[in-house]
């Protein structure tokens, strides 16, 4: 039987916050430097969200999928639970840009995103769970950062315009990209079709990471991501840190930090027996992920947003200045979600798709 750890649930909880805190300023022209993504190569503290996640969803289903390989359960029903499970949550991603599309009537629809990233991912990580050991794990993901890397090296440039990502999503995806130029024709996806190959060496990264938190190997699990951190270090000075592009040397420097940072709330929360804070968030992530969506595009499509912002928050401008009174509004909006899913955890309502 695969077992809770409040620690992971907490780890997965913190990461969904932040994704709502940094998805939802106030005003876009006023966020903090911290509080953006790199625009290009680079890394700043907001690049570590999405990979953290990732990661923990590969950790969590080496988890719950671990103990039913080493107890010899038919795994065909498994692995179609896992397909169904992950094409669930692309179809909800489809399905909360199709009501951005309508509701605030853009021109274009988005065909990939954030949910449907997680459900490949995760059906990417289910299914390596149980069909390949710890070792052939490890060879299929030396295998794809290698793979993924040749194939970046040696295309056309690293430069948005015109790399091998930039082409393939302009070939396959053309207008339904999340950027579409109809002059040029072309197109780009921070989530799409050729980065999707680093999104799930980070996440194989968390199933085998998951592996050595399930056989109690915490010391192996901190010395891995130390050791990842480090190659994704030295390795970013030919292959430069890039979250829209997903590199290789990303994939290790942000899976490595997500390593010591889950060994470190392992010690901190199932060892010693601290709040795990952010747990009610990682119980109910895809749900508050969902919500909040909602909620903004609602907020946006009523023109409710621009008058609850400057008559709420106006005010703490001239005190706080326009970025701080942005990042007053975002945590408000995390903070309203907090006690949403805090009282669904008192209930023990969880939406599980």
């Amino acid at each position: 039987m695969s077992r809770r750890i409040a620690s992971v649930d907490a780890l997965r909880g913190l990461a969904v916050a932040a994704m709502l805190l940094v998805n939802n300023p106030g005003d876009w022209g006023h966020v903090y430097a911290p509080l953006e993504h790199a625009a290009w190569h680079g890394f700043t503290p907001t690049d570590l969200i999405f990979p953290f996640f990732l990661f923990i969803v590969g950790v969590s289903a080496a988890l719950a999928l671990g103990p039913r390989v080493d107890a010899g359960a038919p795994l065909g029903p498994v692995r179609a639970a896992v397909v169904q499970r992950g094409l669930r949550i692309v179809a909800l991603g489809l399905v909360l840009h199709a009501l951005a599309w309508w509701l605030m009537h853009k021109p274009e629809f988005r065909v990939l995103g954030v949910l449907q990233r997680i459900g490949l991912c995760f059906i990417a990580a289910g299914l390596v769970a149980l069909g390949l050991r710890a070792r052939g794990q490890w060879v299929l993901f030396v295998a794809l950062l290698a793979g993924y890397g040749a194939l970046l090296l040696t295309g056309p440039t690293l430069e948005k315009l015109g790399s091998l990502a930039q082409r393939v999503d302009t070939a396959v995806l053309g207008r339904f990209a999340y950027e579409w130029d109809p002059v040029t024709r072309i197109a780009f996806d921070p989530e799409g079709l050729l980065s999707t190959l680093g999104a799930l060496a980070t996440t194989l990264f968390g199933v085998l990471c998951g592996g050595l938190l399930r056989r109690g190997q915490v010391r192996g699990l901190l010395l891995s991501g130390i050791a990842a951190a480090l190659v994704g270090w030295w390795w970013s000075a030919w292959l430069p840190w890039n979250k829209q592009l997903w590199t290789p040397s990303f994939v290790l420097w942000t899976g490595g930090l997500a390593a010591v940072a889950l060994a470190a709330a392992h010690e901190w929360v199932d060892r010693r027996g601290h709040r795990p804070w952010g747990r009610a968030f990682g119980l109910n992530a895809i749900g508050a992920y969902a919500g909040a969506w909602m909620c903004t595009v609602l907020l946006a499509a009523t023109g409710w947003m621009e008058p609850l912002y400057r008559g709420v928050f106006g005010p703490l401008g001239r005190f706080v200045g326009p970025e701080g009174q942005s990042l007053s509004f975002a945590v408000a909006f995390v903070a309203v979600w907090a006690v949403i899913v805090w009282a669904l955890d008192r209930r023990g309502w969880y939406w599980k798709i």
